[in-house]
C-alpha cells in the first residue's frame, strides 16, 4: 500500500523541474545574436538595459547581446550587428538629449529598424510601433524607446557622427573645372 501512495508522489515531484523548465521557456523571446555579440562593449550595454522601455516590461531572451520588451515582444535590441557605412539611403536621427545617432529604416513600417551610427559594435533596435493589434491604444514611440535605451547604448563610444547635407562643404569652382 505504501508503494502505491509513494509512486504518484514521486512522479509528481519528478515533473516539477520539467514544468519549471517548460514554464521558463514559454516567456523567452527567441532572437539571433549579432555577429559581434561577444564584444565586451556589448556586455557593457546589456547589463545596463532598463527594466522598462516605452512603458513595456523587459523579457528574457535566448541569445547573447540581446534584449526585448513587451508582451508580445514589441521592442527588440541586438548588440554586435554590422557597423553601418555612411549612407544617404536611411534617415539619420539624433536625439538632442543623448546625442546618439541612429539610422532609421522604415521600409517595413510600422516596424522600424534603428541602427546606431558611428559606434563599434553597432546596436540595432527594432520597434513595432503598432504594438499588439488586438489592443487599442498601445502604440509605441520609436523615439521614446531609443531614449530609454540611450544610457546603455552610450557605453559604446562614438567615433563618427551623422552630418546633414548642409554640413558638407560645397565643391569650389576650381575643383569642379578640373
Amino acid at each position: 500500500m505504501r508503494t502505491t501512495t509513494r509512486t504518484p508522489l514521486i512522479a509528481l515531484l519528478a515533473m516539477v523541474p520539467l514544468l519549471a523548465t517548460l514554464g521558463g521557456c514559454a516567456a523567452t523571446v527567441p532572437l539571433e545574436p549579432g555577429d559581434d555579440a561577444g564584444n565586451p562593449s556589448c556586455a557593457d550595454v546589456i547589463v545596463r538595459l532598463p527594466d522598462t522601455v516605452a512603458g513595456l516590461d523587459k523579457r528574457e531572451t535566448n541569445a547573447q547581446g540581446t534584449g526585448a520588451w513587451g508582451e508580445p515582444a514589441t521592442i527588440l535590441l541586438r548588440c554586435g550587428v554590422a557597423v553601418p557605412d555612411p549612407t544617404a539611403e536611411f534617415a539619420c536621427v539624433t536625439a538632442p538629449e543623448d546625442g546618439i545617432d541612429w539610422l532609421r529604416d522604415d521600409s517595413d513600417a510600422p516596424n522600424y529598424v534603428f541602427t546606431s551610427y558611428g559606434r563599434d559594435p553597432a546596436v540595432q533596435v527594432i520597434v513595432d510601433s503598432d504594438g499588439d493589434p488586438d489592443i487599442e491604444g498601445d502604440e509605441v514611440s520609436g523615439f521614446e524607446a531609443l531614449s530609454d535605451v540611450a544610457g546603455a547604448v552610450s557605453q559604446v563610444p562614438a567615433d563618427r557622427f551623422c552630418v546633414a547635407l548642409s554640413d558638407t562643404p560645397a565643391p569650389s569652382e576650381t575643383e569642379s573645372s578640373e
